[in-house]
């Protein structure tokens, strides 16, 4: 305080200001100085980032190494980065820096110079396709390694460079059939590559030359490369960054839009651009009147087909349909066509309904379930009735009477197959499978069925 006055006292107002400027210059000259004489004493600042997670459904933990990109004097260097996630249907592994993919081993290799001590050795094995808890699907896939090592430790030295991320995933399982193809193998990798805009190599394990040629058109939209069979190469294949195993939404032939950056229309989207579909609307106007809604009836060969089609044709065109019949072919191009230019689509439950994902918007899809109790009504809702509705397409599911059941022309009406099907899935799914899905077919009663497809012709005038 006594300073403060003698120094008012000493200097005017006008010199009191210019002494402040003064010291003010002086001290960012010194600190200038300092900076200078000791830069070359500096270093970067390295951050080191060791994360645990758990994921959504908290099975198991992910690791996830240093991730952090450093800048030097203009110099990038990336660090490593694993992460490993199972979730309820899946699991799959992250990585980024070096990594060697060997395929006659099966093993994907992220190699550090400065691995911590917690992860030296660090080793997860999965099988690449995904079902994960589905024994039947998992016997017929590949298993692989994913290793983090040490740079000093025994990695195979690269062979082959290649300056965009990979995918590595199976087409084993159950590929063969329509419905796990799409919602096992083609939307899941929709959801783990689209990312990339095509800038992706697909590394496929139990590769099956004929689902590549099925689904070429796809494939084409998610990589602008050929596909790249890995079993057996001995060639040591390296990236920066490789996903091995593919995401996975929990529901069948479905995607949660808050969960992924994507949706089921995101996915319908690329599919007609895949196979040029044309129609995006159901029923087209002209000149003010509604032409003649089309209606396919999803043909069957081996089990649970319609043993009375023409009838139900007949009938279907008596309320106004002009009505088509198919079954599905080995050309995905054609027959998605011939999908899409229907605003109705009629089956019984099984695989051929996987193709109301060519359906245009607002379409109706009419599921017909056989006799079978609950275990059916679950599955027709599960793996396409939800679905459907997240697909924009207008849902009518149809359950059989028993008196349209073949299986009364098989069994006394006494049996336990007709008196009781929850008691048959206690005993065994195979059991169950083998009377109500593959010996059962299915002769519908028109005049019961009608009002289905009047709802159907009402919902598509809406």
């Amino acid at each position: 305080m006594i300073y403060d006055t003698v120094l008012a006292k000493s200097f005017s107002r006008y010199d009191q200001k210019r002494l402040g400027y003064g010291a003010f210059v002086s001290c960012l000259l010194i600190v200038l100085s300092l900076c200078t004489v000791f830069k070359p004493y500096l270093g970067p600042v390295h951050v080191l980032n060791l994360k645990l997670f758990i994921d959504v459904d908290t099975k198991m933990l992910i690791t996830r190494s240093s991730s952090q990109i450093a800048k030097v004097e203009g110099k990038e260097t990336k660090k490593e980065e694993l992460l490993c996630t199972s979730e309820e249907r899946t699991k799959f592994c992250q990585a980024r820096g070096d990594i060697r993919v060997h395929g006659k081993s099966s093993t994907v290799y992220i190699v550090s110079s400065k691995t911590t001590m917690s992860e030296k050795n660090m080793s997860w094995n999965l099988k690449p396709y995904a079902r994960r808890d589905d024994v039947d699907a998992m016997i017929r896939v590949r298993e692989w390694s994913v290793k983090a090592v040490n740079v000093s430790q025994k990695a195979p030295q690269c062979t082959q460079y290649h300056n965009i991320p990979a995918v590595l995933f199976s087409t084993g399982g159950y590929a063969g059939n329509h419905f796990h193809e799409f919602t096992d193998i083609v939307i899941p990798l929709f959801l783990t590559a689209r990312q990339f805009n095509g800038e992706v190599q697909f590394i496929i394990t139990d590769k099956r030359p004929w689902w590549i040629s099925k689904h070429k058109p796809l494939l084409k939209k998610l990589s602008n490369y050929e596909t790249m069979d890995i079993d057996g190469d001995d060639e040591v294949h390296c990236f920066p960054r490789v996903t091995v195993g593919l995401k996975r939404y929990q529901k069948e032939l479905s995607i949660e839009p808050q969960k992924y950056s994507y949706s089921m229309k995101d996915f319908r989207d690329l599919l007609r651009s895949s196979y040029a579909l044309k129609r995006v609307e159901a029923i087209k106007t002209r000149d003010g009147l509604r032409g003649k809604p089309r209606l396919m009836i999803l043909s069957r060969k081996r089990s649970r087909f319609f043993t009375n089609t023409d009838e139900i044709a007949k009938m279907a065109e008596s309320l106004g349909f002009d009505v088509i019949i198919k079954e599905a072919g080995w050309s995905m191009w054609g027959f998605a066509n011939v999908v899409n230019s229907c605003d109705v689509l009629l089956g019984v439950h099984g695989a051929g309904l996987t193709n109301i994902l060519f359906l245009p918007e607002n379409a109706v899809f009419v599921q017909v379930v056989p006799y079978g109790g609950v275990t059916l009504d679950w599955l027709a809702t599960n793996d396409f009735g939800n679905p459907s509705k997240d697909m924009n397409i207008k849902y009518l599911e149809y359950k059989i009477s028993l008196e349209e059941s073949t299986l009364i022309q098989q069994y006394p009406l006494d049996h336990m197959f007709i008196k009781d099907p929850p008691l048959i899935e206690k005993i065994g799914w195979e059991e169950f499978k083998s009377v109500y899905l593959d010996k059962q077919n299915v002769k519908l009663d028109v005049d019961r069925f009608r009002p289905t497809l009047q709802k159907a012709l009402e919902l598509l005038h809406q």
